[in-house]
């Protein structure tokens, strides 16, 4: 009996984590991730710009960075906002429940969330799996459709109804079943 009750442990964990990583993730990407954030978090070059986003001029009094550092500043603060919510409404849904995961776990599988989601979100590492993969011609056809104030059409290829965005949704679901897994391992293993 003993052993059953391990499992029935490991298998209520995991779908808590599962449905707790995997619920909040658009949560997190919508709701609590502001605009500025996510317009930037794809920025590469080495124009220089404000921290606003404004491009530097020659004569500019106000601290300065590139254009590639105005993006990795966006996707660190969406990604710290993501794991935030995230670690925090998995301990009170748990303790809610009952049950105490192990801190380092937590850690462990918030940190693989973060990670993943930091590269991701960049763009780089999307459309390289994208082309490894034979997506690209998903993305390049499945593009939104924006109609700005004065009427006029124009395509978008990563926001919110584009195959970038499914695809982008897919692949962090699908790192969350890992991140649940190896959580409910290490809280679990002893």
């Amino acid at each position: 009996m003993p052993r059953l009750n391990r499992t029935i442990e490991r298998l209520a964990l995991f779908g808590t984590l599962l449905a707790t990583f995997g619920e909040l993730h658009p949560l997190c990407d919508h709701w609590v991730q502001g605009s500025k954030t996510a317009m930037r978090k794809r920025l590469y070059g080495e124009d220089l710009v404000h921290a606003d986003g404004s491009p530097a001029t020659p004569d500019s009094t106000r601290p300065t960075m590139t254009t590639s550092a105005l993006g990795r500043r966006a996707v660190a603060c969406h990604v710290a906002s993501y794991t935030a919510v995230q670690v925090a409404a998995t301990i009170a849904i748990t303790r809610a429940f009952g049950y105490r995961v192990r801190p380092g776990a937590l850690l462990a599988g918030a940190a693989i969330n973060a990670s993943t989601h930091a590269a991701l979100d960049r763009g780089a590492l999307l459309l390289w799996l994208a082309k490894k993969t034979g997506k690209t011609g998903y993305i390049e056809h499945c593009k939104a459709a924006r109609v700005d104030d004065g009427g006029k059409a124009t395509s978008e290829l990563t926001g919110p109804g584009s195959a970038w965005m499914e695809l982008d949704a897919a692949l962090h679901r699908a790192i969350g079943v890992g991140a649940a897994a190896v959580t409910t391992y290490l809280t679990t293993r002893w």
